[in-house]
């Protein structure tokens, strides 16, 4: 592996005009690539950037999708990428993010400057369309984000419907996109192997590899006590992802309705669920508090006096940053999938015996207060495993792997390449 890299990432999120962890995760990456001594640029959509080592792509005005900006159309951004880095052929690695314009762009220059070529997969974009899109359009909205992606990139894998993750023809469709973008890759990286073994499930033949997000150590330098809850007191748990219907905010709500203990629930986030999910609390007196978006100090400051986390999606997480930044504050976590089990130490969480409201209820109320503390210890004994310096070890094997096997194709003799090829 060089000892220092000139490094290229292409996202169509970023902290902090992106809203969510992962977003504020690369930027976690970014800034402890840079503190080793490796040059690193993030090209991303956005305004008025003056972060060091950021570089924003052409992006419109007044187009946006949950506050997040778009970037322009791939051969804006390409073209301005050119005329900005004329020498972008010097870059040793290009690692894309997310699958819109802006990471097209960074596929097509490493294709066409010939620089190797990271992708990360993060999220389940069959499961954004087929719960955030209206019934009549699902299908519709598929075929046609699968038809502009296929217009910029090859298409070689087409995938049917199916009985596991591809029930029906905008599902299959999105899955046919996913793994299509992941095929451009020379190393495909995965937040998680269940989502890894998915994107084979469905065809993906590059070489996959597992590298889990990270939590900045500047968010969590303060000290972590273990949480303690006694007997009959308020159970105060926390949520800290998007208030949004692919997060299920309405069915955890629903469940805060059965349950027979105290509580409380501080709800920070936004979302499409949002203004539903307040009206929903206020008529049914729930004792929920709503904060909206906060920097992600403040969030950690409040997750000191929190018992419990929680994360209510199902078969929809590729990881959840809500997890991770649970794990590095030792914050024991509630969650209703149980793939997430993947993600925190066994002992440190509370698994719901479904996804259902009910479900959650009984699990809620089933829980012995004298746990919390032993959760929380083994959140506490496993926090490192949760940082950024941590996973960007990590990282950097993935690209010192590409890079060898790289170098190792030049030095192969042009016979042995035309044969294998």
């Amino acid at each position: 592996m060089i000892v220092n890299m000139r490094i290229a990432i292409f996202t169509d999120i970023y902290a902090p005009w992106g809203t969510g962890g992962v977003a504020s995760s690369i930027k976690a990456q970014k800034d402890t690539m840079i503190e080793m001594g490796h040059e690193v640029i993030v090209f991303c959509p956005g305004s008025n950037a003056r972060e060091k080592g950021v570089a924003t792509v052409p992006t419109h005005k007044w187009l946006e999708i949950n506050g997040t900006p778009l970037a322009k159309r791939p051969s804006v951004v390409e073209e301005f990428v050119r005329s900005k880095f004329p020498d972008f052929g010097e870059f040793d690695i290009v690692h894309v993010h997310y699958e819109a314009s802006c990471s097209i762009a960074g596929i097509r220059l490493a294709r066409e400057f010939g620089v190797p070529l990271v992708q990360t997969m993060h999220g389940r974009e069959d499961q954004a369309i087929a719960i955030n899109v209206p019934w009549p359009c699902k299908t519709v909205v598929a075929r046609l984000l699968n038809y502009m992606h296929r217009k910029c990139l090859p298409h070689d894998t087409k995938i049917r419907r199916d009985k596991y993750q591809a029930p029906t023809k905008a599902r299959a469709k999105m899955w046919e996109l996913m793994v299509n973008h992941a095929e451009q890759a020379d190393l495909v990286l995965t937040p998680s192997n269940h989502f890894a073994k998915k994107l084979e499930h469905y065809g993906l033949s590059r070489p996959v590899m597992v590298v889990s997000n990270g939590i900045s150590e500047d968010l969590v330098k303060t000290e972590f006590q273990p949480r303690m809850l006694e007997e009959g007191a308020v159970l105060k748990m926390m949520w800290n992802s998007r208030v949004s219907q692919e997060k299920r905010i309405m069915a955890f709500l629903q469940a805060l309705m059965l349950l027979k203990r105290p509580y409380l629930v501080y709800i920070y986030g936004e979302g499409n669920a949002l203004k539903r999910a307040q009206k929903f609390a206020k008529k049914h007196n729930l004792k929920v508090k709503f904060y909206g978006m906060r920097p992600r100090k403040k969030i950690i400051e409040r997750m000191k006096e929190a018992h419990l986390g929680v994360m209510a999606s199902y078969d929809f997480d590729t990881q959840g940053m809500t997890l991770l930044e649970a794990e590095a504050t030792g914050l024991p976590v509630f969650f209703c999938d149980p793939e997430m089990r993947e993600v925190v130490p066994a002992g440190s969480y509370v698994l719901s015996g479904g996804p259902e409201a009910v479900s959650m209820a009984i699990a809620l109320d089933d829980l012995d207060a004298k746990e919390i503390n032993k959760m929380s210890k083994k959140m506490l004994s496993h926090r490192e495993k949760a940082l950024s310096s941590h996973q960007i070890k990590k990282l950097l094997q993935a690209y010192g792997r590409v890079l060898e096997e790289k170098r190792a194709e030049k030095e192969r003799p042009q016979s042995d390449r035309s044969t294998q090829q």
